[in-house]
């Protein structure tokens, strides 16, 4: 059973006329009644009755046709899909990013692209860089923007702005008077860090590690509020990305003397897994020179 003929079974069925069906199906009636006959062949049940020179569904065939609808409806459905799909001014584009892009530099990213592209949708994967690169892999994600470049080579990667960190302290903290501080004078200082698989938790890591120290970390948080939330209650320091409006509340940001206190934020995707137009047309779009903002602005 195939669904041609199960369209023209629904021809034959509407018409009530195996010859009428055969015209405006644009097939001849000999051709269109082997058909239907091998159709009930495979299904085992007679589908018509003859009544006069028509044909009308049996108890069989009324039973038959209301699936035979659905079958109908879903392939036009699957095939208006996968048209929008192709059309790169259509479709969904499957987009994971980093939690601290959230606020303002993915939506100001989709924002400008729509402008354009008013019937584009966009399918959003918000979650810590290992995951959203897992998401690339595996096909649930077209592009992912994040940090810091993926491991491994089966990725593609181009930088779309840097970063410099901060280190984040309550505004009651000695340290919060200072204008700069070296990431060895945080020894003995306890640390709110970010949950491992996360960008910012393996800079920090080795920013500690490079200046040879190991502080504490007795806690942990997955979204840059909730560190913050922990800092400015007196639980310990944070390295943390440039805070936005409203996010200093009770947390005073000091600049990192340490190199290594910087993120490059990129744009991430497979060259092994094919993309919908749409999706292609927005990575290009990312990677057009002035697209993304300068953070230091």
């Amino acid at each position: 059973m195939d669904l041609q003929t199960v369209r023209w079974f629904l021809a034959v069925a509407d018409h009530g006329h195996v010859t009428n069906a055969a015209q405006e199906l644009r097939v001849s009636q000999p051709g269109l009644s082997r058909a239907i006959a091998r159709l009930e062949h495979d299904l085992g049940v007679p589908l018509f009755d003859r009544v006069g020179r028509g044909v009308e569904l049996s108890p069989f065939g009324r039973v038959f046709a209301e699936h035979a609808r659905r079958l109908a409806a879903e392939e036009e459905a699957a095939r208006r899909a996968l048209a929008q799909a192709a059309d790169p001014t259509r479709g969904e584009v499957a987009l994971a990013f980093l939690h601290t892009q959230g606020p303002s530099f993915v939506p100001d990213l989709v924002r400008r692209f729509r402008e354009t592209r008013p019937g584009v949708t966009f399918r959003l994967i918000q979650d810590r860089a290992g995951r959203i690169t897992a998401a690339v892999r595996d096909g649930r994600a077209d592009l992912a923007i994040t940090s810091p470049r993926p491991a491994g080579t089966d990725l593609q990667w181009r930088p779309l702005v840097t970063e410099r960190l901060l280190l984040a302290v309550p505004e009651g903290h000695p340290l919060a008077r200072r204008r700069l501080v070296r990431t060895a004078e945080l020894a003995g200082e306890p640390v709110v860090a970010f949950q491992q698989g996360t960008g910012l938790r393996a800079i920090a890591e080795e920013m500690f590690a490079a200046a040879g120290i190991a502080p504490e970390m007795p806690f942990e948080g997955e979204e840059s509020a909730t560190v913050r939330g922990l800092v400015a209650a007196g639980l310990g320091v944070a390295v943390v990305a440039p805070p936005l409006p409203g996010e200093a509340h009770g947390v005073a940001h000091v600049r990192l003397a340490d190199p290594l206190a910087v993120r490059t934020i990129g744009l991430t995707w497979s060259d092994a897994r094919s993309r919908p137009p749409v999706a292609e047309a927005f990575r290009r779009f990312v990677l057009t020179p002035g697209q993304t903002p300068d953070p230091d602005n």
